[in-house]
């Protein structure tokens, strides 16, 4: 008899309350990596979109010309990650320029509204995390719950014989261990997963409190030498023909 034989032979001789818990393990399985990829996916993603707009704009000082470039695509994508962070925040820079508000009145607001759309995207980047830290950490006390579950019925099962041998005991307790099995199936990779995907948002997040404070301190320099234009420019005119071509920015 094959291993998948084997398998589906010991879920189909075990009890239903075992058969209930390896149901939903797998489950649980399914669940998890569904999760796995989807979520490493988006993570991929936003780690490059992050990248390419440093690498887009690491070099100019001007926010006026990047956000026309953000603004002015001739093939447009919705923006996210470091982009919205940027759009928050020049929007709100040229709102207090407008209302002739003190630079420090200015850079406070700037930073409010930075530190919002911040939080909107690292709630994004965090979402359905928690599906993995919980499979994670309950499916091995599911299983558990079947094996000891299917252990006891064994044993109640042997206890109307009046000699037990091994061969009549090891199925039984094979069943059983089955469940523990799947339990860790389903854990361990939804533990590992979730593990290096906190470990990718918490640095993404690093990552846009550092480019918040670069915001900052440009936003404070334009301000002071009054560089900051109450109108958005348009794009043919605001945007540098070299970079007007690019068809990704975000």
């Amino acid at each position: 008899m094959g291993i998948n034989n084997s398998m589906l032979g010991y879920f189909l001789n075990a009890s239903p309350v075992v058969k209930l818990v390896m149901l939903i393990l797998l489950i649980a399985s399914v669940i998890s990596w569904a999760v796995i990829f989807h979520r490493g996916s988006y993570l991929r993603q936003a780690k490059k979109q992050f990248q390419l707009f440093q690498e887009k704009f690491a070099d100019t000082d001007d926010l006026t010309h990047i956000h026309g470039i953000l603004t002015n695509r001739k093939i447009k994508t919705p923006l996210n990650g470091a982009a919205l962070l940027f759009q928050a925040g020049f929007k709100e820079l040229i709102r207090y320029k407008k209302m002739g508000s003190s630079i420090d009145a200015s850079i406070s607001g700037v930073e409010r509204a930075i530190a919002i759309a911040e939080s909107r995207e690292l709630d994004k980047l965090e979402n359905q995390l928690s599906i993995l830290a919980t499979i994670g950490s309950t499916s091995p006390y599911i299983g558990l719950f079947g094996t000891v579950w299917g252990i006891m019925m064994s044993f109640q099962a042997l206890s109307a014989v009046q000699q037990a041998t091994m061969p009549m005991v090891a199925p039984g307790i094979s069943e059983a261990l089955i469940a523990t099995a799947m339990g860790l199936f389903a854990a361990i990779p939804a533990l590992i997963a979730y593990n290096r995907f906190t470990n990718t948002v918490n640095r993404i997040g690093n990552q846009y409190a550092i480019f918040r404070e670069e915001f900052l301190a440009i936003a404070a320099r334009q301000l002071q030498a009054g560089h900051v234009n109450k109108k958005v420019p348009q794009a043919r005119h605001a945007v540098d023909p070299a970079l007007e071509d690019e068809e990704e920015y975000a």
